[in-house]
């Protein structure tokens, strides 16, 4: 990845009477412009997701999306969908005055890169996925319900201890009723279970570091709300809309690459495989030595490949 770098603009942008988006500019200001989409939902933009990108070359644009990171109100749920979002992207790009730009995205931010992409096939000259993720019942099922409990069953115990025995069939709804308490210390103490069971089983050696992002009130409560809230509603879309043929066919055109982790738990590679089924024009790379986190050595070496690979396009 390359070396720490410092926006060089900073700025909101209203999107609503209630959301108001925090965006940045780094890198070459004459750049070829890149969107870097974050996962979560939720989980808003880190200063080392500039690193990704050739700072001499692109003009790295960083987005937090709504009710995360820097955008207010923090955690915010109301007009918060999948399609809020895509018009949020699309009103940044025409606020920027930008015509056309790459686009980057992983885990959650990949989902919104995809939809993204298949609402403005003309706007995206290429896309950089990473640990694809398209909000399908049986991905949803197999990460929260029954699935990576059994490769991590003790950090699902502590995933599943707020929650009372009776409830346990449906872990996203009843924590779903948790993260939405009107009591402050319940609702944060399952944020914090939700993104803590998130960070435990996102790379392949477990990181404390990045456990302890869990413990933030802020982060959590936003990452760990917004989360649910999409989840519970599908993503606000059809079970498998993003890999159907139709809405593929939009973007066939558009130049792909896409790193999977073989040992992702959050993401399972078998979602990045249907997506090669339908798209097998797009550069599929399997990380044999990696789990979900764009941090993961193997992954970020090939992520940085990709954009270098289209940063004269």
């Amino acid at each position: 990845m390359y070396p720490d770098i410092k926006p060089f603009e900073t700025g909101r942008l209203n999107v609503s009477d209630i959301h108001d988006l925090y965006y940045e500019l780094s890198g070459n200001k004459d750049g070829t412009p890149v969107i870097f989409l974050h996962g979560g939902p939720g989980g808003g933009c880190d200063e080392k997701d500039r690193s990704f990108f050739d700072p001499t070359k692109y003009k790295i644009i960083l987005l937090d999306q709504r009710g995360s990171g820097k955008s207010l109100p923090s955690a915010s749920l109301e007009d918060n969908t999948t399609w809020d979002l895509v018009k949020d992207v699309e009103r940044l790009r025409e606020h920027l005055g930008i015509s056309t730009w790459h686009v980057f995205g992983g885990s959650w931010g990949s989902t919104l890169s995809l939809a993204y992409a298949q609402s403005h096939p003309d706007k995206v000259k290429t896309l950089v996925l990473r640990g694809i993720f398209t909000l399908r019942a049986s991905e949803l099922r197999f990460f929260y319900q029954d699935g990576a409990s059994h490769l991590f069953p003790e950090a699902w115990d502590e995933y599943v201890a707020p929650i009372p025995e009776a409830e346990r069939g449906d872990m996203m709804l009843a924590y779903h009723a948790q993260l939405n308490s009107v009591d402050d210390q319940t609702r944060i103490v399952a944020a914090k279970a939700w993104a803590k069971w998130e960070m435990a089983t996102s790379k392949l050696f477990v990181d404390p570091e990045y456990l302890a992002r869990a413990e933030g009130d802020e982060f959590a409560n936003a990452f760990a709300r917004i989360e649910n809230h999409y989840f519970i509603n599908n993503g606000f879309m059809r079970d498998g809309q993003l890999l159907e043929k139709q809405e593929i066919d939009k973007i066939r055109h558009i130049p792909c690459v896409v790193v999977q982790g073989r040992y992702d738990v959050v993401c399972p590679a078998t979602t990045a495989y249907s997506l090669k089924k339908v798209w097998p024009e797009l550069e599929l790379h399997i990380v044999p030595d990696a789990g979900h986190s764009s941090r993961e050595p193997g992954i970020a070496k090939l992520l940085v490949e990709a954009t270098n690979k289209f940063a004269d396009l």
